[in-house]
């Protein structure tokens, strides 16, 4: 595996899990990530969505980087339009003046949740139109130079919290191209524009004071396991999650036979198609999957998110990745 890889870490709390139970497991993965040399952790800001843990995302990033010495944390991402750009220099600044050289700003335009918690969030419908001019002057908060004359972030100031742009469209690659930032692809969700958009990436690209060259993050989900069987039952039990928490409806969450019935309906195969890019099977069949894609999607590293449902298969599919490919990790 000649790539770097880091994690996505859902913060997902599993049927039968509180949520403290399921943030426990995620400083525990952080943790054990840390000691086998991944390169970073990174946490999505979402709402509304019982099974995931990570919505207050500059909080849990806080919580994990007191728990852990050396690993590299961000969010992967937060969701700009959703905060002002002093707001976020001044957590993501705070963090990094905490933890020096290990905070990480990756930053998505979606709004991370539905249009009713929308409305909840107190979103301005028309701040994902700003998100270039956001973006920017997120990062002068961040550097020694406002574009807000007399505002400055305090704590942020100086503090050059690197940014990654995450997005699943050639929007995105263009925003990232134009301000010379890594760009982030959410494939392990949203798969279709991903060799699309990555190569506009490269083609727009121009060099800026954080980096000089073009770089990509390709994420993929991987499920892992002692045998092909125990995988794909492991991945259809993925598949069958996402159709519940998706379909769940008005307080009614479906049960696993109203799930099965979906997965082949219309509204099933739109969520299955979701996670087109997984790989799923024995460690050396996942190995070779994680090779074949990372050529495909032309990155220069990839981010693996582990969606396993069960908590022990789910840290056993990370054991079982990182006994294949630890030299690529480090």
């Amino acid at each position: 595996m000649p790539l770097p890889l880091s994690i996505l870490d859902l913060a997902t709390v599993g049927d039968g899990e509180t949520v403290r139970e399921g943030l426990e497991a995620s400083v525990g993965l952080a943790q054990r990530a840390e000691e086998w040399g991944f390169r970073r952790i990174w946490y999505a800001e979402h709402h509304n969505m019982r099974a995931v843990a990570s919505s207050a995302t500059s909080v849990l990033i806080a919580h994990v980087a007191a728990n852990t010495e050396r690993i590299a944390l961000g969010s992967g991402g937060v969701m700009l339009p959703n905060h002002s750009p002093l707001v976020i220099a001044e957590q993501f600044g705070t963090l990094a003046t905490l933890h020096p050289g290990r905070i990480e700003l990756g930053l998505g335009r979606a709004p991370g949740t539905d249009q009713t918690t929308v409305a909840a969030l107190r979103r301005d419908h028309t701040a994902a139109d700003r998100f270039p001019q956001d973006v920017q002057e997120l990062q002068a908060f961040l550097s020694d130079e406002s574009l807000v004359p007399g505002v400055h972030a305090y704590p942020g100031r100086g503090t050059n919290v690197p940014i990654t742009i995450l997005g699943s469209s050639l929007y995105g690659a263009r925003v990232a191209a134009a301000l010379g930032l890594p760009y982030g692809f959410a494939s392990h969700f949203a798969p279709d524009a991903l060799e699309q958009a990555v190569a506009l990436y490269r083609k727009e690209f121009r060099p800026s004071a954080q980096l000089g060259q073009p770089r990509v993050l390709a994420a993929v989900n991987v499920v892992a396991a002692d045998s092909a069987d125990e995988a794909a039952k492991a991945l259809h039990a993925v598949q069958r999650d996402r159709v519940k928490r998706f379909l769940s409806r008005g307080g009614h969450d479906l049960t696993d036979e109203e799930a099965e019935i979906l997965l082949e309906a219309p509204a099933g195969q739109q969520i299955r198609s979701m996670t087109r890019y997984t790989a799923a099977g024995t460690p050396d069949v996942v190995v070779k999957y994680l090779e074949d894609f990372a050529r495909r999607a032309d990155a220069d590293e990839l981010i693996v998110t582990f969606p396993v449902v069960d908590r022990s298969a789910w840290m056993r599919s990370v054991e079982l990745l990182v006994e294949q490919v630890r030299p690529a990790v480090v």
